[in-house]
């Protein structure tokens, strides 16, 4: 049998090789060349830089989403403050001020979590506790029992630039959570 080069197209025991040409292999040192590093380089370089912007507005809270996630975090503070410290804490809205915070028990034990918020960029459309509305009280209280129950509250925020949110608490866990706009309108409807 003859050694050296087999041609592409030839065939050895039944079976074809498919060997590249001798040119078209590299050479076991061989690398990336200075400009296709550059390339990448600028490649991933340009995709980064238009994602910051993006990056940024999810991870800065500004206006209206700071209000609404301060709001949610202030209710937090009460719930784990309630079940930390076996005592009935409660969130008092100030509706005519625009302001709300984490009124009982003592603070610190709450791991950092923010216990007063202001309502900015923002009206209160609603605020319903216990299906009693209090949107023109001059302080709301939402009791957080050391349990983890609270009392039922529904807040509509309505935003400068006519965006609504709401804030719920479940009352068999004291948790809150944020409704977008189409959750709202589901509520009401009745279906939610």
């Amino acid at each position: 049998m003859k050694t050296g080069h087999i041609p592409n197209s030839q065939t050895r025991n039944g079976f074809i090789s498919l060997r590249c040409s001798p040119s078209r292999v590299r050479s076991p040192g061989a690398a990336f060349t200075l400009i296709e590093i550059m390339i990448v380089v600028a490649i991933i370089g340009i995709i980064l830089a238009t994602g910051v912007p993006t990056l940024y507005r999810v991870l800065q809270k500004e206006g209206f989403r700071k209000t609404v996630s301060d709001i949610v975090e202030v209710c937090s503070a009460a719930r784990a403050r309630a079940i930390l410290q076996g005592v009935e804490t409660e969130v008092q809205f100030h509706p005519k001020e625009g302001t709300c915070e984490v009124v009982g028990g003592e603070s610190g034990m709450t791991g950092g979590l923010v216990h007063s918020a202001k309502i900015e960029d923002a009206q209160i459309q609603m605020l319903d506790i216990n299906l009693l509305e209090y949107k023109d009280a001059d302080v709301a209280r939402v009791h957080f029992y050391p349990n983890g129950t609270s009392d039922e509250m529904t807040l509509i925020l309505l935003s400068d630039r006519n965006e609504q949110r709401g804030i719920v608490l479940e009352i068999t866990t004291a948790m809150a959570s944020v409704l977008n706009e189409t959750d709202l309108q589901n509520l009401r409807r009745g279906s939610r």
